[in-house]
C-alpha cells in the first residue's frame, strides 16, 4: 500500500512539474517572481537561518547592504525552482547553452594518462542542477556519476533522480560510491567524473576537519580528498559565474593529478579555498538557508 501510495505521489509531482516545464522560460521567471514573494515576503522561509549565516559571513556590511544581499538570494533561490522544473522540459540544446561548460577538453590529458576515475567537487552554487548536462560535452569519452544523499521522500528522491538523469548522468548514492569507483577501475568499464557537491554540513559522526570559511570556524566534508589519495584519483574543481539570469558557466580546475603527493588535507584545504572565492565574487548565487555553522569547534 505505502509503495502504491509513493508511486501516485511520484505520478502527481511529475504530472505538475512536466506541465510547467513546457511553459517558456520567460513565462517561469514571471512564475519565479511571484515564488520570491511568497517564500521571502510571505512565508519567511528559513530567512532567520539566512540572515544569520549573512551576518556571519558579511559582519562588515552594513545591516542595509545585508538586506540588499538578503533579497538578491531570495530572487536567486526562486529562480533556481523554477529553473529546476524547467529541466523536465528543457531541450538538451538549450541547457548546454544556458549551462555552458568553457573547457571539457581538460580532461582528455588525464584520461590519456591513464586515470579512469576523476572527481570533481563544487558547490550548491548558482543552479546546479542544471549542470547535468556535461555527459554530452565529453563526446563519449567518459561518464557522469553524480554522487548524493538520498531524500527521505521516496516520491521526491525519485522525482529529482529523473530530472538529473534526464541528458546521460547517473545518480550514485553517497553509499555505493566506493564499490561504483572499484567498478570502474575494470578494464572493460568506461572512464568516469564523480561528482561531489562538497559544501554540506558533515555529520556529526565525520567532524572530521575544520577550517576558516566565510570567516567562521567551519566543518568541511574530506571525503573527496580521502577517496582520491586512496585510489590516486586526479581532483577538479568547478567554479561556476552566474552570468545573467538563466546563464550560468562553468571552468574546470585542475587541483592536483597526483593526490598523494600532497600533504593531508591539502586537497580539502584548496577547493574550500576556491568555493569561498567563487562565493565573494557575487555571494547571492550561493544556497544560504542550509544551516552551514550549525556545528562548533
Amino acid at each position: 500500500m505505502k509503495a502504491f501510495a509513493n508511486t501516485l505521489i511520484y505520478a502527481l509531482l511529475y504530472a505538475v512539474v512536466r506541465l510547467h516545464a513546457l511553459l517558456p522560460i520567460a513565462v517561469l521567471y514571471v512564475l519565479s517572481d511571484v515564488f520570491y514573494v511568497l517564500i521571502y515576503r510571505l512565508v519567511g522561509y528559513r530567512r532567520r537561518v539566512v540572515r544569520s549565516n549573512l551576518e556571519g559571513a558579511f559582519p562588515h556590511l552594513s545591516p542595509d547592504e545585508r538586506l540588499r544581499l538578503e533579497r538578491r538570494f531570495y530572487h536567486h533561490f526562486s529562480d533556481y525552482i523554477v529553473e529546476t522544473i524547467k529541466l523536465a522540459g528543457i531541450s538538451h540544446e538549450e541547457l548546454l547553452r544556458r549551462a555552458h561548460l568553457r573547457n571539457p577538453e581538460m580532461v582528455r590529458p588525464l584520461l590519456e594518462a591513464g586515470h579512469k576515475s576523476l572527481i570533481l567537487v563544487m558547490g550548491h552554487y548558482g543552479n546546479w542542477e542544471w549542470f547535468t548536462g556535461f555527459p554530452s560535452r565529453f563526446g563519449g569519452l567518459l561518464e557522469v556519476c553524480q554522487i548524493y544523499r538520498p531524500l527521505d521522500s521516496s516520491a521526491f528522491d525519485r522525482l529529482f533522480r529523473h530530472l538529473r538523469t534526464r541528458f546521460g548522468a547517473r545518480c550514485v548514492p553517497k553509499k555505493d560510491v566506493v564499490r561504483e569507483l572499484i567498478r570502474t577501475a575494470r578494464p572493460t568499464s568506461p572512464p568516469a567524473l564523480f561528482v561531489f557537491i562538497a559544501d554540506q554540513t558533515p555529520s556529526r559522526a565525520n567532524l572530521h576537519y575544520w577550517t576558516r570559511f566565510l570567516g567562521r570556524d567551519t566543518a568541511v566534508l574530506n571525503g573527496p580528498e580521502r577517496l582520491a589519495v586512496k585510489m590516486n584519483l586526479p581532483v577538479i574543481y568547478a567554479d561556476v559565474r552566474c552570468e545573467s539570469r538563466g546563464h550560468y558557466t562553468v571552468d574546470f580546475q585542475l587541483l592536483t593529478d597526483a593526490p598523494r603527493s600532497k600533504p593531508e588535507n591539502w586537497i580539502t584545504e584548496e577547493y574550500t579555498r576556491r568555493m569561498e572565492r567563487t562565493i565573494l565574487r557575487d555571494p547571492a548565487g550561493w544556497l544560504w538557508t542550509h544551516r552551514r555553522w550549525k556545528y562548533s569547534r
